[in-house]
Order: structure tokens, then C-alpha cells, then sequence
């Protein structure tokens, strides 16, 4: 059962739906963060996740008496996955007398300069369901992400295409139209300068170069 740390002063009601969530809920005095998550990440070394929860209206205050700033260096500081989670569904630009860019330049400088992603829940229960989801997905054997799209295999006629396609002066068109002239690569290399000039576009000059490349032995 996956485990989470709550500083004792949490919402009872939070506490409760974590419980309900079946999640190992301990409660203790916590001078930095909310709430504790520890995990191994994919060298299967421990780390913790440290989460700072506000409320909209506490975000707010922490922001006019400045102690916003200093608990995300903290948070930073002291554990390996900081982690912001801001709940409330209340218009954020219309409860105080804040300039709406003050506000993005809060947000954007939490998210960009010191680099603690943001969850926005809609109430505590939300709130539960994003720790419960983080400590069970975090109990899971995970492998590490490509960033590499996955391409499809080729067929091997789009493989032929390709490499007859690499040839000098070959463009797409005609890759295809040597193939379908002479069916296999091997009768394209094969084949005459007069063969190859039967397809269209492949004059006299550039068949000889086919030609030159095919035939002429390599020089180290």
C-alpha cells in the first residue's frame, strides 16, 4: 500500500479521503511541504516528492506577505520532486486587487525559472485523487521514456524505393519508375546505359553516371 506523509495541521477532510483512497496515511509535523511521497526512480534509488498544497486564496496571501517564493526555495531544496498543487475553482484575477500579469509572472516564474510543475485540482477530494493517483502510479515498475517517435516498419517495396531513391540525380519519381521499369535492384544495376535511358526522365547523361557508379571499383 502506498504511502504518504501529511503535516498534522492538513484539512481533516482531505486526510480522510486519502484514507478512502487506500493510501498509508501518516501524520506528522512537517516543517517543509504538505505532504511526503517517497518512490525509487528508474536506477532504483530512493527519492522523495516533497507537495506544497494552497488553496486559491492562500496563494494569494502568500504572495502579498512574500512567503510563497521562500517556501518553493525550500521545497527545491529538500527534495528531489518538488511539486505545487493550487485548489479552488474561484476566478483567481478577481478575488484581490492583483494586477492579472503579476499574477502569470507568479505562475510562469514557479513553472519556468524554478521549475516545480503545477497541479490545479477543483476541491480537496480532487486534491486526494492527484496524490493518489502520484503514489500509485509511482508504486508501479516503470521504464524510461522515449522521446523518439516510433516509426513502422518498412515494407520492403517502400525499403527498395528508399535505397534506389539514394542513388545521385534520383529523386521519388524516378525511384518508381526504375522499379517498375526493371522489377528488382539488381537488373537496375544490371541493366545498359540504352535500358536505363528507357525510362523517362533518365537521359543520356545522367545513365552514364549510373553506370560510372555501378561499374567503377572503389579507391581507399
Amino acid at each position: 500500500m502506498p504511502k504518504v506523509i501529511v503535516d498534522h495541521r492538513e484539512n481533516k477532510e482531505l486526510v480522510k479521503e486519502l484514507i478512502k483512497e487506500e493510501l498509508e496515511v501518516e501524520k506528522k509535523q512537517l516543517d517543509i511541504a504538505d505532504f511526503i511521497l517517497q518512490t525509487k526512480n528508474l536506477n532504483n534509488e530512493i527519492q522523495t516528492i516533497g507537495i506544497e498544497r494552497k488553496t486559491i486564496q492562500d496563494l494569494l496571501n502568500s504572495i502579498i506577505d512574500k512567503r510563497l517564493i521562500n517556501q518553493l526555495i525550500i521545497l527545491k531544496e529538500n527534495f528531489d520532486i518538488p511539486l505545487l498543487i493550487i485548489e479552488g475553482e474561484d476566478n483567481i484575477y478577481s478575488l484581490r486587487d492583483f494586477h492579472p500579469n503579476s499574477i502569470r509572472g507568479i505562475i510562469a516564474t514557479i513553472a519556468i525559472d524554478f521549475q516545480i510543475p503545477i497541479i490545479n485540482t477543483k476541491n480537496y477530494r480532487d486534491t486526494a485523487k492527484y496524490i493518489s493517483l502520484i503514489a500509485n502510479r509511482l508504486e508501479k515498475t516503470r521504464k524510461p521514456l522515449s522521446l523518439t517517435p516510433k516509426r513502422r516498419a518498412l515494407t520492403i517495396n517502400e525499403k527498395q524505393i528508399y535505397l534506389v531513391e539514394s542513388l545521385p540525380g534520383i529523386g521519388p519519381t524516378i525511384s518508381k519508375s526504375l522499379l517498375k521499369e526493371f522489377k528488382t535492384i539488381k537488373k537496375i544495376i544490371n541493366a545498359d546505359e540504352k535500358e536505363l535511358q528507357k525510362v523517362e526522365k533518365i537521359g543520356k547523361i545522367k545513365a552514364k553516371e549510373l553506370k560510372d557508379l555501378f561499374e567503377e571499383e572503389f579507391k581507399d
